[in-house]
């Protein structure tokens, strides 16, 4: 994998090279960046760049500022140049002996002390298939069902036995472990080779929230922040990868806040009508027949926890175009022509206060529909919300 390769974040790929071509990258980095904000991938193909890099020409400091020995090789300028250099279909194919990776494993029987390198095999598959998944995907593949996975401390004495051996082939030995919010108290035992690591040795860690690493790690780790993608460069991947009309690409990105496997997820369900179940929860919701609201909800309710996820993202979505077309005029938001109408009859509809109400309810439904409320109750209650914000025309405050 290519940095390239990586959607968007040209400006962190720009500071990573740097720090490598100036000799100035730390032995320890923390990727932090929410879901689908692309850190593993970008973590990985960052790493393979590494692990590529020969050494140097001619003698000088090796890339954490400490003298190296003489080479005639000559230098990778750009991270697109591995792909000359012998060492990178090994990286590619995550095979290299110096590029070791960690992440959270279950026990497959009782007793059983599972480290990473029991399931290699499904990771290389992981990232090949699936490079913006999320922790829920992996613990999936490796059937975890409902067992909560672990990075252990026979992982951590495996990591630090790997790292404590010279390199094989590389000039540097490189570990990405993902997700180091699963170290429990265990990973303490990783703080000297973090803090005095052998030479040439790269710790990478890829985290989603910086509050459960454990502190005296995260103290001495550098920060690279990975911040989510850009409506552009979500909407540039869809047309780019998938089979997918400009429309519904641009309808996906402005749904899926920067938050690509979420944008995956929607594209599965991209030729739903999300449009047409919308205006009929609309005219449910505004109408005073209980009977018209509970035959919307009932259809809701059958739609399955992610497609309601989604019929949610899509209402606020509409929500945000319509306060958009209130404050900048319709001519400068950028949406299909059949998503204005609607964004311009809520406009009419409710003010900018109650639109805000309204996404504040969603955003709460949505909360519970990830913890798997009852789906008839939840959409219901939200439909009755909901009209009564619109009905009262003020701001409610709702516990």
């Amino acid at each position: 994998m290519l940095m390239k390769d990586v959607l968007g974040l040209q400006e962190v790929k720009q500071h990573l090279v740097e720090m490598v071509q100036q000799n100035r990258l730390s032995h320890a980095l923390l990727f932090l960046g929410k879901e689908g904000s692309g850190a593993l991938p970008l973590a990985i193909s960052f790493a393979q760049y590494v692990v590529c890099l020969p050494p140097p020409a001619v003698k000088t400091e090796d890339l954490f500022g400490c003298m190296t020995a003489m080479s005639s090789l000559p230098a990778v300028k750009t991270p697109e140049d591995i792909v000359h250099q012998p060492a990178y279909s090994k990286a590619d194919q995550l095979v290299h002996p110096d590029l070791h990776f960690s992440f959270p494993v279950i026990s497959k029987k009782s007793g059983e002390k599972p480290t990473s390198k029991d399931f290699m095999v499904e990771w290389r598959e992981f990232v090949r298939d699936s490079p913006y998944g999320n922790v829920y995907d992996w613990l999936q593949k490796i059937g975890a069902e409902n067992k909560q996975g672990n990075i252990t401390a026979e992982e951590c004495n495996d990591i630090i036995r790997k790292l404590s051996l010279k390199s094989f082939e590389s000039e540097y030995k490189i570990l990405v472990m993902w997700m180091p919010e699963y170290l429990g108290k265990e990973g303490n035992k990783l703080l000297k080779l973090i803090e005095e690591p052998p030479p040439n040795t790269l710790f990478i860690l890829v985290a989603e929230k910086e509050e459960n690493i454990i502190p005296t790690i995260l103290s001495r780790c550098q920060l690279v922040k990975v911040p989510p993608l850009k409506i552009e460069e979500i909407e540039k991947g869809l047309n780019d990868r998938n089979a997918i009309t400009p429309e519904a690409a641009y309808q996906i990105a402005c749904m899926c806040e920067g938050n690509y496997h979420e944008a995956l997820q929607m594209l599965q369900h991209a030729d739903d009508d999300w449009q047409n179940i919308l205006k009929d929860w609309l005219n449910a919701t505004i109408q005073q027949n209980t009977i018209n609201k509970a035959k919307v909800v009932d259809v809701i309710n059958g739609l399955g926890r992610e497609k309601q996820k989604q019929l949610i993202n899509y209402f606020i979505h509409i929500l945000e175009q319509s306060i958009r077309v209130n404050v900048y005029g319709e001519e400068r938001v950028l949406s299909p022509d059949n998503e204005k109408i609607i964004a311009l009859k809520l406009d009419k509809l409710a003010s900018i206060e109650q639109r805000e109400a309204i996404i504040n309810e969603l955003n709460k439904a949505a909360y519970y529909v990830e913890r798997n409320a009852n789906g008839k109750m939840l959409f219901m209650s939200l439909t009755i919300r909901i009209h009564y914000i619109l009905k009262h025309k003020t701001l409610l405050e709702v516990n």
